[in-house]
């Protein structure tokens, strides 16, 4: 028995079996490694796909299109239509279902009309707006983007004056 006991401790001793020994340990610390890999890949996989599946639902869309009943907008989180009445640091927007909702800025809001940013006193009534905020405790969207569509809304078709000359 104490042969065989000094047999191992002598093979395990050698130059040898000491660097299969540190080989086989890398090699089982890399898989192990790689392991850890593959399934942090699977898991933020699998969260991108499950996102982009319910793009729609978490963006408030159907179908491509936003959900507010007839207005395809979110109802609490923005508001579609045209400015009614302006009276800082508010806006009153009318949808096309004729509701009206009250549009609260301030100096985070930011306000684009085309490319140019603007300010609040850019803003007319009748333009025609695309809002997008938060609903506060009084049922008034506090907005943190707003967007003047120069020809109304993409829904109704511009008046001739606006229609822009066919290029060629």
């Amino acid at each position: 028995m104490k042969k065989i006991y000094e047999d191992i401790k002598k093979a395990l001793s050698s130059k040898v079996s000491t660097g299969i020994l540190i080989g086989v340990g890398s090699l089982i610390v890399a898989v192990l490694v790689f392991s850890a890999g593959i399934s942090v890949g699977f898991h933020k996989a699998s969260f991108g796909r499950t996102w982009g599946e319910n793009y729609e639902r978490n963006f408030g869309m159907r179908s491509g299109r936003f959900m507010f009943g007839r207005d395809n907008f979110p109802v609490s989180h923005g508001a579609v239509g045209k400015i009614v009445k302006i009276e800082l640091p508010s806006i009153i927007v009318e949808g096309s279902d004729n509701t009206e909702k009250v549009v609260i800025m301030d100096n985070n809001t930011k306000i684009q009309k085309q490319m140019a940013t603007i300010n609040e006193n850019g803003l007319s009534v009748d333009d025609y707006v695309v809002v997008i905020g938060s609903p506060n405790s009084q049922g008034q969207i506090e907005a943190k983007f707003i967007r003047v569509m120069p020809f109304g809304l993409p829904s109704q078709n511009p008046p001739a004056s606006q229609t822009p000359a066919p290029t060629k």
